[in-house]
């Protein structure tokens, strides 16, 4: 056996710290980037809200009102404030006649509870269109057709909405939401499939499909239209949707607009979204082809068809919107309606705000929603603010949304060439020449 030198110490000894030895794991700058991304996501959204609404605040001021109690005003328009308000109620427990504890006050007489029901109907809607707009932007399609989707939602749902009045309550609701979902996803298939087969650009095309079907709706609600009421031929609106085919009311009463099940339902479609997009094989394709068209085709993805397939998926979502608006509380919609509507116009904010993720749609449908409910001429007290002017501070606000959104991505874009410039090969000074 070979002697162990006395000076060598074989007891076994703990592992020195990781951080402690020069070799120790430090991220590396795709980690880092990757970190301040995951950061962005959350950090811009919030920052670009703030921003809106300090220059909001700034015109606000700039005619002569205080913009604190203006704010003020419109967040006690959203019923926001029904929170602060703790005590001993109850609740009744829907689809059924009992009730249990709640610390809130959810009766008819309570004017919070009335507006947060409002407002949270409109966030319905803008969930939905926001989808729309969110799951195209995936697939690296720019959907400006959620209006257009919408209305033949509208159109589809009360034509089966104020019809077939012998059919069961649910089998009635039923097929009106089916069948508007898919006319809203064949309406925005024709898109996808101009941007297959012939390269027609998404932007032109859904924005005349937005034409045509504000042009469909004049028509089928107009004066001797299909879908024009069969009580006085002088006004362009439809008839009610039957008994049959309206959606059941989770909070409120039915007669004052009440919060109907669709909320759930858009709940229900921000999970379905996140899943789709990130559990199934469509919407790995789907993500793969909004990243890279052309390496998605080089790993054998069909990019013609996920582009009708998004588009298709993005009117469902539109159209679903349309139908529920149908069914839950508005009942009718006219020509009037068609041409002042703008509600998927707006879920392109709600999308961009929400970064087409399905927790900041929510959270941005909203905050949008706040907006729209909190300074209509039913909430805002006019001695505080004008409802007319701040009708336009919603519009401002989304408007900067927009604009601020879109600056992340300007910053980027100057902060790329900026390195470009400072990689790019310098000529070589020229030598001064001695004198002979």
């Amino acid at each position: 056996m070979t002697d162990v030198p006395p000076d060598l110490d074989l007891e076994p000894r703990e592992p020195e710290p990781l951080a402690a030895s020069p070799t120790a794991y430090a991220p590396s700058v795709a980690e880092r980037l990757a970190i301040l991304q995951r950061a962005g996501g959350v950090i811009v959204p919030v920052m670009t809200a703030i921003f809106a609404f300090l220059m909001g605040g700034i015109v606000v001021a700039a005619t002569g009102h205080n913009p604190l109690k203006v704010y003020k005003g419109i967040i006690s328009g959203t019923g926001l404030p029904w929170f602060v308000h703790f005590g001993h109620h109850h609740i009744d427990i829907p689809f059924t006649h009992h009730q249990v504890f709640f610390w809130w006050d959810t009766s008819v007489a309570n004017n919070d509870a009335y507006n947060l029901q409002q407002m949270l109907i409109i966030a319905t809607t803008l969930t939905f269109t926001g989808l729309a707009v969110a799951f195209a932007f995936r697939c690296g399609l720019f959907n400006i057709g959620g209006q257009g989707q919408y209305l033949i939602g509208v159109i589809t749902g009360l034509w089966i909405g104020t019809k077939f009045s012998g059919m069961g309550h649910l089998p009635h609701i039923l097929f009106a939401v089916v069948v508007a979902s898919l006319a809203g996803a064949l309406w925005a298939a024709i898109a996808g499939f101009l941007k297959a087969t012939t390269g027609a650009h998404e932007v032109i095309s859904t924005i005349m499909l937005n034409w045509i079907a504000y042009w469909i709706g004049s028509w089928v609600f107009g004066q001797g239209g299909p879908l024009q009421n069969s009580f006085n031929k002088s006004l362009p609106v439809s008839n009610d949707v039957v008994p049959s085919a309206k959606l059941w009311v989770i909070w409120g009463n039915p007669a004052l607009q009440a919060l109907h099940i669709g909320f759930l339902v858009a709940l229900a479609a921000l999970v379905a979204f996140w899943f789709t997009l990130n559990r199934t094989t469509l919407g790995y394709e789907v993500r793969a082809v909004g990243f890279n068209p052309e390496a998605a085709r080089y790993g054998g993805i069909s990019v013609a068809k996920n582009y009708v397939v998004a588009m298709a998926v993005a009117g469902m979502f539109a159209g679903l919107a349309g139908v529920m608006d149908m069914l839950g509380y508005q009942y009718r919609f006219g020509v009037l309606d068609v041409q002042t509507s703008q509600i998927g116009f707006i879920g392109i904010a709600v999308a961009l705000l929400g970064r087409n993720k399905a927790i900041g749609i929510g959270l941005s449908a909203l905050l949008f929603a706040s907006l729209l409910y909190g300074t209509s001429t039913r909430t805002l007290d006019p001695s505080v603010f004008p409802p007319t002017l701040a009708s336009n501070l919603t519009w401002m606000i989304q408007a900067l949304v927009l604009l601020f959104i879109g600056a992340d991505v300007l910053i980027l874009y100057v902060w790329n060439a900026r390195r470009k410039v400072l990689r790019a090969p310098r000529a070589p000074r020229p030598q001064p020449t001695g004198s002979s």
